[in-house]
């Protein structure tokens, strides 16, 4: 018995030692990220100032596109799924043929071209490559009131479409049932190589890359103070952002925070959170997400990471077959949307697809990436973001100072708990456990989403008055 109190006390000395040892090492001094000043453009940069118009632009499509798409679609070849295999093999080509039969005759992509433009998009050139936004001001504001600058980034493999549900909300919530003591003026551009932004023509084109042409953007367009919201990259981008201007950025919302750099005490949380939850500042939310482990977390992202290893090391490879083929391109971006959606949806013949989106939205994000011909540098964005390690560059190591509030979704591919996120970003004033939803949340869930971000902003305006 004694033996047993000795290993006991052993390890709440061990437990005490690391928190005392975790606490002098992690009381950095407050630190920015430096802006990058890049210029991705081709060949030697020019001597000449750069251009800093800003032009309106429209989606349009070809019908010599269009006939080469439906060419390339009757000619698919599509191989047989094994019986029972459902999603667990990746998409089934069962479905798949059933969403090409759709894209052939049912889908209207002049009629998705025209929900395309009805928000105002434009270009500018910044650091030698022209970047797409979209930029919706509200259609009414209430007297005395002034719009919020909200910039929203998206990730892979979606584009700046996923946000128009939840635009209309934002710019103009009271139409749509929701408070309108804040409303904003979104600001979505699509990252560069991604859409319709140019991909920059030079190698080491990454996350803080990104944040440095959206802060100047963010500046371009005359906004000194501004929010910023983003899941996925945008998560990642939005952070940089919070890293490098936080004098100007006055709220960071995301729907995805990922931890990259790992210290003991998270491990020992690993290993010991599901039975002493209080200990690590776990909630049941948490213990439920995210134990057993070895199922819900180790496995997990080995199952589902085999993409993102092939996007980080041979991009370009697998890459130059999807940009060929818009059925190869269909199957790799649509078996994303259903198991990010909802892992459950890999026991269903149809990957539930249909369940919380539907074929023209799901079309229509495919369709950005065919007729931009932006899949191969989409995926490069992970070699530019994960070839050093993960862990090892200098955003990882720097907090994040600015107000965040973090939407914490059920069906996210990983969960983070807040006291993990507490780590990075120190001045959390907003944490919710979502009722539902998963990766895509403002395509799935804008009106969750969109509440999420109203009362996080009301938050950070109260505490500044």
């Amino acid at each position: 018995c004694s033996s047993f109190a000795d290993i006991m006390l052993l390890e709440v000395f061990l437990v005490l030692g690391t928190v005392i040892i975790y606490f002098f090492l992690s009381k950095k001094k407050e630190e920015t990220l430096p802006f990058k000043e890049g210029w991705w453009g081709k060949g030697q940069k020019p001597d000449t100032e750069e251009d800093t118009t800003i032009w309106p632009f429209k989606v349009e499509t070809t019908e010599e596109e269009l006939s080469d798409l439906f060419r390339r679609l009757d000619q698919a070849r599509f191989t047989e799924p094994l019986e029972n295999s459902c999603f667990h093999y990746g998409i089934n080509s069962v479905y798949l043929r059933k969403v090409v039969s759709y894209w052939k005759n049912q889908f209207n992509w002049k009629k998705q071209v025209e929900v395309l433009n009805k928000y105002p998009q434009f270009k500018t050139k910044i650091q030698g490559i022209d970047i797409h936004f979209v930029h919706v001001k509200p259609p009414r504001l209430p007297e005395g009131q002034s719009a919020k600058p909200l910039l929203m980034v998206h990730g892979w493999p979606g584009s700046f479409y996923e946000f128009y549900k939840i635009i209309p909300l934002l710019t103009d919530p009271a139409s749509h049932g929701l408070s309108d003591e804040h409303i904003f003026e979104v600001i979505c551009p699509s990252i560069p190589g991604y859409g319709f932004s140019e991909a920059p023509h030079k190698k080491d084109f990454n996350s803080v890359s990104a944040a440095s042409i959206f802060y100047e953007l963010m500046l371009r367009l005359g906004f000194n103070e501004f929010y910023a919201q983003g899941g996925d990259w945008g998560w990642l981008i939005c952070t940089n952002l919070a890293q490098i201007a936080p004098k100007h950025m006055k709220g960071l919302h995301l729907n995805l925070a990922s931890v990259t750099n790992m210290g003991f005490i998270h491990l020992l949380s690993i290993l010991l959170g599901r039975y002493l939850p209080g200990l690590f500042g776990f909630q049941d939310e948490d213990v439920r997400r995210m134990f057993p482990f070895l199922e819900k977390g180790l496995y997990r992202i080995l199952l589902e990471s085999g993409y993102a290893h092939i996007q980080a090391t041979k991009p370009d490879t697998v890459g130059c077959g999807l940009n060929d083929s818009p059925v190869g391109l269909a199957a790799y971006i649509l078996e994303k949307f259903s198991t990010w959606t909802d892992l459950e949806f890999r026991n269903l013949e149809d990957g539930g697809l249909e369940r919380k989106f539907n074929l023209d939205d799901l079309l229509t994000n495919i369709m950005i990436y065919w007729v931009s011909g932006c899949i191969v540098s989409s995926m490069r964005f992970y070699k530019e973001n994960l070839q050093k390690g993960i862990g090892t560059q200098k955003h990882e190591k720097l907090t994040v100072q600015v107000p965040t509030g973090i939407a914490s979704f059920p069906n996210e591919i990983m969960h983070t708990p807040q006291s993990w996120a507490q780590k990075k970003y120190t001045n959390i004033i907003s944490f919710h456990f979502m009722p539902r939803g998963g990766h895509f949340a403002a395509l799935e869930e804008p009106k969750l989403l969109a509440e999420d971000i109203l009362q996080f902003v009301g938050k950070v305006e109260k505490k500044q008055l």
